[in-house]
């Protein structure tokens, strides 16, 4: 069965190979089958081995976006006596507050650029501050809203200087970029199937510290759907989540775990590096900017700033580009006019060249 191969080169879902696609043709099943939930279970394992020690991780699936595993993370950890600190540096650190602001969890706002990284020194002023009443800290790896990559492994020293929770919003970083959450002192760690791992959207999952997971039984619940520690509890008891899953989705999750083991995370890492160069050398071959300087650029995507000619429309850009089989990305940043370009997924150099060659096409029509 052959199916249209779109590149997409917004920040996930992403393009996703062949194999992951045909994955989900498989028979009927009940979710409440024992085989179904030894295959979840065998899913959990290996999303933790990516980024840390099974013996001593725990992986937590939900149904849902990547959001929803944000959500979760942060309304069952901070609990009605606790404080957060939140880094925002972004759509995504602001998206956490945003959450925060629903559920009235308590939380610190650290305002920080979103084109160059976090002062680490005005950061720990801060915390020092506010020592007497923080908790826990958080922010996002890698921030979609520019391409910023924030220093995990620095602020996760910081957090365990202060005796603070480090929770990390990995969403567009694993399965992408190596980490290590003991080496980076991360207790909780969230990601969704779509992104790097180059499944299908629809899960999202909480790796989580096990101790740590396990304390949260004495946390009072703000969620029912959405609570880490009796989805995490109920799993174990039975082989199988509270709710329904998209059992779909979860075949092609496992099939996507397969070839990212064949590849390693250090390879994937290394081809989508190596897009982002091609991208990078085109991008100013073209005479465009990009955003956010190459040293703080998390190799995953790139903000460029649309090009100031008459006639330009980003409307128009992204249709002559979608017509051709390349989906593109508006810009999150309010006070610039930028477009966005991810180089995650099954996609590689040639991709990307095939890409800026019909961009120049574009460009020249103007």
């Amino acid at each position: 069965m052959e199916v249209k191969r779109n590149i997409l080169l917004n920040p996930g879902p992403a393009t996703t190979t062949h194999t992951v696609k045909l994955a989900q043709v498989v028979p009927d099943i009940c979710p409440r089958e024992l085989e179904f939930g030894k295959m979840m279970e065998e899913v959990c394992k290996d999303l933790v081995q990516f980024v840390a020690d099974y013996e001593t991780y725990e992986c937590v699936l939900f149904g849902g976006s990547g959001t929803a595993g944000v959500e979760a993370m942060l309304t069952s950890v901070i609990g009605e006596e606790d404080c957060v600190l939140i880094i925002n540096n972004g759509a995504y650190g602001k998206r956490m507050c945003e959450i925060c602001d629903v559920y009235g969890i308590s939380y610190v706002e650290y305002k920080s650029s979103n084109i160059e990284p976090v002062n680490m020194a005005k950061l720990e002023e801060v915390i020092a501050s506010k020592r007497e009443i923080l908790t826990h800290i958080a922010c996002i790896h890698n921030e979609t809203t520019t391409g910023l990559l924030n220093d995990v492994t620095s602020i996760g020293q910081l957090a365990k200087a202060y005796q603070l929770t480090f929770l990390v919003d990995a969403m567009s970083s694993y399965a992408g970029i190596p980490i290590d959450m003991e080496q980076m002192n991360i207790s909780y760690l969230v990601a969704s199937s779509n992104k790097n791992i180059q499944g299908m959207a629809g899960l999202s999952f909480v790796i989580a510290n096990r101790d740590q997971l396990v304390s949260l039984k004495e946390k009072k619940a703000r969620s029912f759907y959405l609570n880490l520690y009796a989805q995490y509890d109920y799993f174990v008891k039975t082989k199988q989540l509270r709710f329904t899953p998209p059992v779909q989705t979860v075949y092609a999750l496992k099939q996507a775990i397969e070839e990212l083991k064949r590849e390693t995370v250090e390879g994937r890492y290394k081809r989508y590096t190596k897009s982002w160069e091609v991208l990078l050398e085109g991008i100013e071959q073209l005479g465009l900017t990009y955003l956010v300087e190459k040293e703080n650029q998390s190799h995953i995507i790139t903000t460029i700033v649309e090009p100031e000619v008459e006639g330009y429309s980003f409307e128009e850009m992204h249709q002559y580009l979608y017509d051709r089989g390349y989906t593109i990305y508006p810009g999150k940043i309010g006070e610039a006019n930028t477009f966005r370009i991810a180089n995650i997924g099954a996609i590689d150099e040639h991709d990307i060249k095939g890409f800026l060659k019909e961009l120049k096409g574009y460009l020249q029509t103007l």
